[in-house]
């Protein structure tokens, strides 16, 4: 099986990104990545190989996915054996109560992903989309479904209620966190990074152009940021995390808005971009001596600390903070600006250690520890998508289509 490979999708609202593994005894290893920008005008196959990256023109439109994928196929094939694929894993960004860890994709559970669609509707669909592409360019290959709520299951009952009539939460109208394939992959590392705080109280900042925040403690989620929906929590670039519930009111009374309107406007024209009235992107806010660019970026920092504290509460304590994702990983003011609105807390950062993404940006002195691990999402769902197909009856038949694929090649 060390000669197989596996696939993986990431379907963002306007984004495809593609993981390429191969399978091991030790389980998936990344080969390369691709991803797909479906809102740029001239459509790009960014591939890359190790150390080789490759702009590759696409002339399918986002219109016929299926034919874009096919296409995708064939151009990734170029670098790739695309016929030692035994699997393709999806993530999933809802799976509601339904879904209590990964699973194949057949009709029964795509029908129940659709119907989960409308508590996800910037990303769920598009994920369908994808499965449904892959499935007309590839009908025999094995697929999985891999879902960022999985991970807060464990959280306890009275943290997931919302302050509403209880009949609502038996329909399914509460919290229930997301990014979890994201902060699975950290609480992993942590064991083994940092072993002498992973079993403790964490929070783990997940700020990347969707953000959020969980509170673990013993390795499982106790509380999030995000609750209902992936619009909740602190600002992220394009939508706003916390909003008084009256502004929805407002807009949809006096402010004479359609309900088609106010969607486009939470998840597509606020957070970062709304604030700022520049851009959703903290590299372009941080490079930008506009006065607006600065209030965003310090607003961001409340919520973010803010937030911290919040969870903690939740924890009854704090033992260490993690910083991961693009933004968390990746941009040293950010951090330090957090850090600063927690100096009562004891935090101090050690400047030198923040200013290189260090492992341990915290000075010896700090009453917090505090952490930089970048995550990995795709190798989540990798893992899964192999320990999905190697539970399955499937196994051998994926095996002798794969042979045969190569044995006509």
């Amino acid at each position: 099986m060390d000669e197989t490979l596996l696939l993986t999708f990431n379907a963002g609202s306007s984004t495809v990104k593609i993981g390429i593994f191969q399978v091991t005894e030790q389980g998936p290893v990344h080969l390369g990545k691709a991803a797909i920008d479906l809102a740029a005008v001239a459509l790009t196959l960014v591939l890359r190989k190790g150390l080789e990256g490759f702009n590759i023109p696409l002339s399918q439109r986002p219109a016929d996915l299926a034919g874009l994928i096919d296409e995708v196929f064939e151009k990734t094939s170029a670098h790739f054996d695309l016929d030692r694929i035994i699997g393709a894993g999806h993530r999933i960004v809802h799976g509601g109560d339904v879904f209590t860890g990964p699973v194949a994709l057949n009709d029964e559970t795509i029908a129940q992903i659709e119907m989960l669609g409308q508590l996800a509707p910037l990303h769920q669909p598009q994920a369908l989309r994808l499965i449904a592409a892959v499935r007309d360019a590839r009908p025999d290959l094995f697929q999985s479904a891999s879902f960022d709520t999985t991970f807060h299951a464990s959280q306890p009952d009275v943290v997931r209620r919302l302050a509403i009539p209880r009949v609502y939460y038996e329909r399914g109208i509460k919290r229930y966190g997301f990014h979890g394939l994201s902060y699975q992959y950290v609480v992993r590392s942590l064991r083994s990074q940092a072993p002498e705080v992973a079993d403790g109280k964490v929070v783990i900042a997940h700020l990347g152009s969707g953000a959020s925040l969980c509170g673990v403690h013993n390795g499982a989620s106790r509380d999030s940021s995000m609750g209902f929906s992936t619009l909740d929590g602190i600002p992220m670039a394009t939508r706003p995390g916390w909003l008084d519930p009256g502004v929805i009111l407002h807009l949809l009374g006096p402010g004479e808005k359609s309900l088609r309107e106010i969607e486009d406007i939470l998840y597509n024209k606020s957070g970062l971009l709304g604030l700022s009235g520049i851009s959703g992107d903290v590299r372009v806010l941080i490079e930008n001596d506009a006065e607006e660019a600065r209030q965003a970026l310090e607003l961001f920092t409340i919520r973010i600390a803010g937030e911290i504290c919040r969870l903690a509460s939740t924890l009854e304590g704090l033992d260490a903070v993690v910083f991961t994702a693009g933004i968390g990983e990746h941009q040293p003011l950010i951090r330090a600006r957090v850090a600063e609105r927690l100096l009562w807390l004891g935090f101090a950062l050690d400047p030198e250690e923040n200013a290189t993404n260090a492992l341990k940006i915290s000075t010896a002195a700090s009453r917090v520890a505090v952490y930089v691990i970048p995550t990995d999402e795709e190798l989540m769902i990798a893992e899964e998508c192999l320990a999905v197909l190697l539970s399955t009856e499937n196994v051998k038949e994926m095996i002798e289509i794969t042979e045969d694929r190569q044995t006509r090649v």
